[in-house]
């Protein structure tokens, strides 16, 4: 039995049907089941990472849980990620495979590596997988570019490497079904850097339009961001992120490579797959 919180999220919902395509018994944490839209395959409970105890229930028999952290204030995370990992280790010990952020060696302080610390801490197997940016985190200019192909953002240079989503979700299986990732870290990017602004054009050219890229500066989305994230601290670190990978772009791993055996989808291929997202 392997549980998948976030279940219902970007790269929880691929990880679920993932794990079911393979056979896999799968038990998915959502605080609203009856919205949680998965297969019938799949267990769907409640519970809430907030209330930790509410996932106790559930853990009986796991072999292993994915893990996505739903908090991103760093006071919050210290007081509930020790408690989260606690309750995972009395079921048994199952292993663990968290989504991290490639940011959190560097910024000791953030959740993300709160959430490391913790799990590795408590004792458990673990894996963590660091992304780069996601590159679902596009679809927040979806309906620019479906109200007027025009995209208004900051730091359009910004070179990223991001990485599909499924590329992500695939490595998570990789790591929840066998022993052979634990107690690594793998840094899981796309293939190449490809700046915010060309994003914009690889879209147009996935969806047959000639689409717009607007800098903005980066104040003006600021309050929009932090409402997003729901953290103006978040949406800084986010803002000053973005802000370095115009001089330094981000780094470029072969991590997906070295865990799939095959090369990272390209944000090309990323913008295929979500055709209609921007339509």
């Amino acid at each position: 039995m392997i549980v998948v919180t976030g279940a219902t999220g970007n790269v929880g919902r691929r990880v679920v049907q993932r794990l079911v395509a393979a056979g896999h018994d799968v038990r998915a944490i959502t605080r609203d089941p009856a919205r949680a839209g998965l297969a019938p395959e799949v267990d769907v409970v409640a519970a809430d990472l907030a209330d930790p105890e509410t996932l106790r229930p559930h853990l009986h028999g796991v072999d292993a849980v994915f893990l996505i952290w739903p908090f991103v204030d760093a006071a919050t995370t210290s007081q509930l990620a020790p408690r989260v990992a606690d309750v995972l280790a009395a079921a048994g010990s199952p292993r663990v495979v968290y989504v991290s952020a490639a940011s959190a060696e560097a910024d000791p302080g953030s959740f993300w590596a709160v959430v490391e610390r913790a799990v590795i801490a408590s004792g458990l197997p673990w894996t963590m997988l660091r992304p780069t940016g996601i590159a679902t985190n596009t679809l927040g200019w979806a309906p620019s570019i479906r109200a007027e192909g025009v995209v208004r953002w900051p730091y359009g240079a910004a070179a990223r490497s991001v990485v599909h989503e499924d590329d992500i979700a695939a490595v998570a299986v990789e790591a929840l079904t066998t022993d052979r990732h634990d107690r690594q870290t793998y840094v899981l990017s796309g293939p190449e850097t490809v700046s915010q602004a060309e994003q914009v054009h690889i879209i147009g050219g996935a969806i047959g339009r000639d689409l717009q890229w607007q800098d903005v500066p980066a104040q003006a989305v600021r309050p929009m961001l932090a409402a997003a994230m729901g953290s103006p601290a978040f949406a800084d670190a986010a803002l000053a992120g973005w802000a370095a990978f115009v001089d330094e772009p981000e780094q470029v791993t072969d991590d997906v490579a070295a865990v799939l055996g095959r090369p990272a989808r390209t944000f090309s291929q990323w913008a295929a797959d979500h055709v209609a997202d921007f339509v």
